[in-house]
């Protein structure tokens, strides 16, 4: 691939991000209200004026705007451009390590959902189904139809390792927030969070759940003690866990895999 090219691929798939990541503000403001993500057309949360065109231009209008609203002058979130950049960096990256292969689009539908997931969580501490189910069912679906997702070759196993992963990161969660409820006499986690991870088994297969499963521990402890000790958290606080395991998740797509790889190798596996 020649030079310009290559600027020309990476241009294109960061501006689809940033344009991807302005329909993602849409689906976090609406989904968790129940409301269409297509209709009606992008309007100011405090005013309700209607957005035109050209105050909806990704990052480039919050900053034409000086991050408020042209009618009501009220300020614009820097949440929204922030999302824009995050999905635009995401998608980058996945370009620079897959490159032109279906791992690309697979995994950027991945990262979507996962941000997606991510800003609810923290705003109302759930995950949507029409994410994690919805999950359950496309991930499998692709994996029968694209088995390099699951490392393997035909149909039939890469459907099955898919279902091998959705019911491992299903189960195995499944079973830590039933018996950290037992142990803490309160719901220990949130059933979103068991079928988030089943949904991501059912994309990266059930050796990923294990590396997930110990990153998301370990940095949600980290978080959940700084918040403690800032005093921004009690320690009985709820604190949403899906950001964590979307984090893990993020870092098995973008290379973690090779630190399991590695680790297995060192452990003569």
């Amino acid at each position: 691939m020649t030079a310009f090219w290559a600027i020309y691929w990476l241009v294109l798939i960061f501006v689809l991000g940033l344009c991807l990541g302005s329909f993602l503000n849409v689906c976090i403001c609406r989904i968790p209200q129940g409301k269409s993500v297509s209709w009606p057309p992008s309007s100011c949360p405090n005013c309700q004026s209607r957005i035109k065109w050209y105050d909806n231009i990704p990052v480039l209008s919050w900053f034409l705007l000086g991050a408020k609203c042209r009618t009501c002058k009220l300020p614009i979130s820097v949440v929204y451009p922030v999302i824009e950049l995050l999905t635009a960096f995401f998608f980058l990256t996945l370009w620079l390590i897959y490159g032109l292969s279906w791992f690309t689009p697979i995994y950027a539908l991945a990262v979507f959902g996962l941000l997606l997931g991510t800003f609810i969580d923290l705003e109302h501490m759930i995950l949507p189904d029409r994410l994690t189910i919805g999950g359950m069912i496309l991930f499998p679906i692709l994996s029968a139809l694209y088995p390099p997702l699951q490392g393997v070759e035909g149909w039939v196993s890469g459907l099955k390792d898919s279902l091998i992963g959705l019911a491992v990161g299903f189960g195995v969660f499944w079973a830590i927030r039933e018996l950290g409820t037992a142990a803490l006499k309160k719901e220990a986690m949130g059933f979103g969070d068991v079928k988030l991870m089943g949904m991501l088994g059912a994309l990266l297969g059930w050796q990923a759940i294990i590396y997930i499963t110990f990153f998301s521990a370990l940095v949600g402890s980290i978080a959940g003690v700084s918040l403690i000790a800032l005093h921004r958290k009690g320690i009985q606080s709820e604190i949403p866990y899906g950001p964590y395991i979307a984090l893990a998740a993020f870092s098995w797509i973008l290379g973690g895999y090779r630190l399991w790889d590695a680790y297995l190798a060192l452990m003569g596996l």
